[in-house]
């Protein structure tokens, strides 16, 4: 079968991770041995509309980066549909970061956390900027044992490539606590690099761009793993 991909993001092709996110994909669908089809949607497509009625007939969501959106508010549409509908999604720097603020407005109510990109004055920066911007830098990171994406690289330890300035702030880290949306990576520094939903076939979150792997031409186990995800039984 051919899986239908929607790519939910500002489609530049001077963004480094728009460049690779097709190659990520043709290399995935020929691990998995099905053929993959992609639009790329712009967030003001989704926003103010049914996002049924733009993504009800994609297998998977894939949130990219290169943020600020065009449109906030269509880019947590799109992660609100995929949430709620089960529909097989992956995060990845931008799309990361909008996954935890979709699940902190629509799940946990708090609405004024936000991106302190877009609102510096913020009374709640969930998102806030780096102590140290990682720009095109590679960086350690530990997957918690037993989680979803831990699984998915067989490692308890990996590295990956950044190319962000913003990312959860961990002083809100325990908001999570408890909750089906948790924290599944760390740096070395004690900062959160990924969030995975439970009870969902496939809901994960990376500050770091597995993608950039399609640069390389070789495959990645997270894209491999959300890719077969959206296969249908």
């Amino acid at each position: 079968m051919t899986i239908h991909i929607a790519l939910i993001g500002d489609y530049n092709p001077d963004v480094t991770a728009h460049q690779a996110i097709p190659k990520a994909l043709e290399i995935a669908g020929i691990q998995i041995a099905s053929p993959i089809t992609f639009d790329w949607i712009a967030t003001t497509t989704l926003d103010g509309v049914d996002a049924n009625v733009v993504l009800g007939r994609y297998d998977a969501i894939w949130c990219v980066p290169a943020s600020p959106y065009q449109s906030l508010d269509g880019a947590l549409a799109a992660i609100r549909y995929a949430r709620e509908n089960k529909v097989p999604f992956l995060g990845t720097c931008g799309g990361y970061q909008h996954a935890i603020l979709e699940y902190a407005h629509n799940v946990l109510g708090l609405s004024n956390a936000a991106n302190a990109e877009i609102d510096p004055d913020a009374q709640m920066p969930l998102i806030a900027p780096l102590t140290c911007a990682l720009i095109d830098q590679d960086g350690g990171i530990d997957l918690v044992q037993g989680s979803l994406i831990q699984t998915r690289y067989g490692a308890d330890n990996i590295s990956e490539t950044y190319r962000c300035s913003y990312g959860f702030n961990r002083e809100y880290a325990g908001i999570l606590d408890g909750r089906d949306l948790v924290i599944s990576a760390w740096d070395r520094d004690g900062d959160p690099r990924a969030v995975e939903l439970k009870d969902h076939p496939f809901f994960i979150g990376t500050a770091f761009q597995p993608e950039r792997s399609g640069l390389r031409g070789v495959a990645h186990p997270l894209i491999t793993a959300f890719v077969k995800a959206a296969v249908k039984p």
